[in-house]
């Protein structure tokens, strides 16, 4: 916790009367009380190529073809056992846990070698979460990547230690657009749904997060803005945005 943050909650127990608070405390009062849940692939890092030429090349060694336009059309938004799973299932090849569990190994793998070679994060993600960070935001993120991915990516950033809470592929048993991933960021957090905004990319994470209730803000890095119109705002990345310009509710 920020010092300021922490000022902000010591002056509010001696001072029951919220007049005397200074404006700067009240600010930091109220973003305590608020989340930023953030997807993690396309939002906070650019790593969607890394993930397409993984699983490219994994489901090369099951003779299992698949394109770039693929990828992008049919896969985005999905987590690695869904993407695995559908591409079995359409090859018409057996898909038992084992098997499931070997493809996301493999694909694992060459990810995690790839982002140790080359990370990109979206632009403008590293000033968003650290400003929101230290405004008093809480942060969160709800993906359908691996844990390990994930924690990866954050620690390389630097950013990890700012995310209170960390939701991963492993922690749910369905993939966006089912909302179970945000609703289990949002009761870990103890918000309820009006106090939080979704930050996604993807078409299943826009489903995710109006089947949780929550509003929903877009960055344009893995479809066109035309096609994200239904978000309560689109930006097409982070770049010169703040945590305060997103569509709060209450």
């Amino acid at each position: 916790m920020s010092g300021d943050i922490a000022n902000a909650r010591y002056s509010l127990l001696l001072t029951p009367d919220s007049s005397l608070l200074t404006p700067h405390s009240l600010a930091l009062l109220f973003r305590m009380d608020r989340a930023i849940l953030f997807d993690f692939n396309g939002v906070i890092v650019d790593d969607e190529p890394q993930h397409c030429e993984a699983l490219i090349a994994t489901l090369a060694e099951y003779g299992l073809p698949l394109s770039r336009d693929d990828y992008y059309r049919d896969y985005l938004g999905f987590d690695d056992r869904e993407c695995f799973r559908f591409a079995f299932e359409r090859g018409r090849l057996r898909a038992d846990d084992g098997v499931l569990d070997h493809a996301i190994e493999r694909k694992a793998t060459l990810y995690e070698k790839a982002i140790r070679q080359s990370m990109t994060l979206v632009p403008g993600s590293t000033d968003f979460i650290r400003d929101a960070s230290r405004k008093g935001y809480r942060l969160a993120v709800v993906s359908g990547a691996l844990r390990r991915e994930i924690e990866l990516v954050l620690s390389l950033g630097g950013l990890r230690d700012l995310f209170g809470v960390v939701i991963a592929s492993e922690d749910v048993n369905a993939c966006k657009p089912d909302p179970q991933g945000y609703e289990r960021a949002r009761e870990t957090l103890a918000l309820p749904c009006e106090r939080c905004v979704i930050i996604e990319d993807s078409l299943p994470g826009l489903g995710a997060a109006r089947r949780a209730g929550i509003r929903c803000a877009m960055v344009a890095t893995s479809h066109s803005a035309t096609d994200l119109r239904a978000a309560d705002l689109v930006w097409q990345d982070l770049r010169g945005h703040t945590a305060d310009e997103l569509p709060w509710s209450a």
